[in-house]
């Protein structure tokens, strides 16, 4: 018993083994520009916060279609790979948005709410997708969450249209909308499927990127 232990810790790869692998390097690249969002958030830099938050879904689908292009991968570097994709979802859909939200709001506390909900569902979404899969092999149950960064990123586009409290106003119904979609029963198609749809992503993160790029110059 104890030598098959042994032996099992010997071929057991390390943790930091995983982070050479191509995918699990571009989640983590979406993790860093995650971070990047949510400081930007908190310190009111609003525009550099949503290119974060374009790029940070452009990685995360970047991941699923390198791995899928990638010979030899084990069960277990799938197996590690989604769960670190799950984790870092948690991040980018869940608490970026839900900081974005507290920030615009002042960190009033009736903001909590909101982003409590905003992050509540994102956390629920993925449980069930974790659990369920893709309903009829092909289809989400629920708005992917991914949607809800890309959808922020262009509703933020007209935040100079409106006063600072009247936008307010529609980023919380935007995030409670956004929190309803994503646990409600719609079945919506997998994008990142879709190649074209991939050419389109890059298309809106490099368009997203120059809009708030130049508001930033």
């Amino acid at each position: 018993m104890n030598t098959n232990e042994s032996s099992l810790q010997r071929i057991q790869p390390t943790i930091l083994a995983h982070v050479k692998d191509l995918p699990n390097l571009c989640s983590l690249a979406g993790l860093a520009c995650t971070l990047i969002a949510i400081y930007c958030s908190i310190l009111g830099i609003y525009s550099a916060a949503m290119i974060g938050m374009v790029w940070a879904v452009a990685f995360d689908w970047a991941d699923g279609l390198i791995a899928r292009r990638i010979a030899g991968r084990t069960g277990n570097d799938r197996s590690f790979g989604g769960q670190l994709d799950v984790l870092i979802d948690i991040v980018s859909y869940g608490v970026a948005p839900a900081v974005l939200l507290l920030s615009y709001g002042g960190f009033h506390p009736v903001y909590l709410a909101g982003a409590f909900i905003m992050l509540a569902a994102s956390a629920l979404r993925l449980s069930y997708f974790a659990t369920f899969g893709l309903a009829d092999g092909a289809k989400y149950t629920g708005l992917a969450l991914d949607n809800n960064s890309l959808i922020l990123v262009f509703i933020f586009l007209f935040e100079s249209v409106f006063s600072e409290g009247t936008f307010s106003i529609v980023l919380y119904s935007s995030c409670l909308c956004l929190a309803a979609l994503n646990v409600s029963q719609i079945k919506t198609p997998k994008l990142s499927g879709n190649p074209v749809n991939v050419w389109l992503l890059a298309l809106y993160t490099l368009a997203m990127t120059g809009i708030y790029g130049w508001k930033l110059i």
